[in-house]
């Protein structure tokens, strides 16, 4: 080979390496500047969420109706109930959305109501609203524990419930919206209910409600 072919191996030599160095260094910088987007998204969402962090919403049930509970059989119960929750959102910053509620009631940790779907909520900033599912409507499979139990309770004139709220929870703050979080609500309450009582039923005390986000 010549002086001049073997120069102009040296050169598509020299261009491959410079074309391989550009590329590993084009390569470099995109990497780095996705990893400093990632960790300036990452560290914005956090600062967000440190200045807004969300306090749990407040359920409160005020007022409570029975048009049917039915536990003669010793195994089967049917029942039919309305409460009404009041839903309180404490923060001032940041609104919330409900999604894919659920309610049931429950007698000694033991469902005596099918769940029902409620449809999706929002709550704007330090926002107030209500709600009054009406639960029940069928016959419901139950140990004989619980409708001895509630005939006896009935007997006695107190019956003591469980309301529970399943859902998913959002936090809006401005533009921006946090991931899902799993919400539990249970609110135990004593009601006083006679045997064949139809209507509105008085809660004895304040009914509590625990949120579990």
């Amino acid at each position: 080979m010549g002086e001049e072919g073997q120069t102009q191996t040296k050169m598509r030599v020299d261009m491959a390496k410079f074309m391989g160095s550009t590329y590993i260094i084009t390569s470099r910088s995109l990497f780095t500047v996705l990893s400093l987007f990632l960790i300036l998204v990452g560290v914005t969402s956090l600062v967000v969420w440190l200045v807004y962090r969300p306090s749990k919403p407040l359920f409160t049930v005020v007022s409570a109706a029975v048009y049917d509970m039915n536990a003669t059989s010793p195994y089967v119960i049917s029942t039919t109930m309305q409460f009404t929750v009041v839903i309180q959102n404490p923060n001032k910053r940041v609104a919330v959305y409900y999604d894919r509620l659920s309610a049931f009631v429950s007698y000694r940790n033991q469902a005596i109501t099918v769940p029902v779907p409620l449809p999706p909520l929002f709550q704007a900033r330090h926002g107030t609203m209500t709600m009054s599912p009406m639960l029940g409507g069928g016959f419901v499979p139950v140990s004989g524990e619980v409708s001895s139990g509630i005939v006896m309770d009935e007997a006695y004139g107190v019956v003591g419930l469980r309301l529970v709220v399943l859902g998913r929870v959002r936090w809006k703050v401005g533009a921006f919206r946090s991931g899902h979080y799993g919400m539990y609500v249970a609110c135990d309450m004593f009601m006083g209910l006679k045997k064949d009582y139809v209507g509105q039923v008085p809660l004895l005390g304040f009914p509590n409600c625990n949120v579990d986000i």
